[in-house]
This record gives C-alpha cells, sequence and structure tokens, in this order.
C-alpha cells in the first residue's frame, strides 16, 4: 500500500463541531440541493478562472446530481467501471473518520485526523492508502498526492 498524507491544516472550528460534520456524509446533499443554482454556478467558474470550462463544471454538476448519498455512504456511477462508493468504515470521535473505497479497481482507504488546538480551532490531516502497482503508482502517484492536497484544502472551506 502506498500511502498519501497531506499538510497539516489549520480550521477555524472547534474540533468536536468538526468531528460532527466530516462524520455524517449526510451534509453532502447540500451540494446536490445548489449544483442548479445559477448564481452559484457563475460564482463558482468565475473563481475557477481557466482551470475550469463551463462545459467541464456542467459535466461534474451531471455527477453530483445522481449521487446517492447517505449519513455512512456516498456512491456514485462511475462508467464504465460502475457503482463506486465512499463508505465511512470507523468513527472515534472526536479524533478520527476512516472511510474505505468499495467497487473500485483499486484497493483504497481514507482517513481524517483531527486535533484539538484551541477551543476555536484544530487541526486536520488527510490520508490515503491505496494498493497501487508499480506502473500505476508512476502514472498517477503525483496527482494522486495534489488530489490529497486539495481535498484537505477544501474540508478547511465548508462551513463549521
Amino acid at each position: 500500500m502506498t500511502e498519501y498524507k497531506s499538510e497539516v491544516k489549520k480550521i477555524y472550528a472547534p474540533q468536536e463541531r468538526v468531528y460532527e460534520r466530516l462524520s455524517d456524509l449526510s451534509f453532502l446533499s447540500v451540494i446536490q440541493q445548489n449544483v442548479d443554482n445559477p448564481v452559484l454556478r457563475e460564482q463558482l467558474l468565475q473563481e475557477a478562472g481557466d482551470k475550469i470550462k463551463p462545459e467541464q463544471f456542467d459535466q461534474v454538476a451531471e455527477r453530483l446530481r445522481t449521487l446517492q448519498i447517505t449519513p455512512d455512504s456516498v456512491t456514485g456511477d462511475a462508467s464504465p467501471l460502475g457503482n463506486i462508493t465512499l463508505r465511512i468504515i470507523e468513527r472515534e470521535s472526536p479524533k478520527t473518520v476512516k472511510f474505505a473505497l468499495e467497487g473500485a479497481p483499486v484497493q483504497a482507504n481514507m482517513w481524517i485526523q483531527l486535533l484539538s488546538a484551541t477551543d476555536t480551532e484544530c487541526a486536520l490531516r488527510l490520508t490515503v492508502k491505496a494498493d497501487l502497482n508499480f506502473f500505476i503508482k508512476q502514472m498517477i502517484g503525483g496527482k494522486l498526492q495534489k488530489g490529497v492536497d486539495g481535498l484537505a484544502e477544501m474540508l478547511t472551506k465548508i462551513p463549521y
């Protein structure tokens, strides 16, 4: 298993509140509810600049509309592979949420670690372990590390 770790990120919210949000995936339904908001769409496209084209945004929006979200999992169509699920497999309040990837061609696990810094902020680290063969690791290892860092950064921006 190859391990990818994000940098430690600061979140300006108490550890318990962050844990409550991240240990219940139903909060992601807010994304589905807002995916068709034209004002939000334009705002996101402006913030992305030339990094994403409107057609690409629309493709992502279509995938988001079809996600199946529960408190414990998120399942989406990853054609031609079929459905892939990210499932919470362990919770250790208020410091760790562990996930497993199901239905993917590779075995992978992810966990979010939280550490209280003060009463009003905490630290977050995201770790991904994936069972990648040598060739796949060489092809996507750098992109996977960037993805882990990007996801950790995104988690700091969620309103807690």
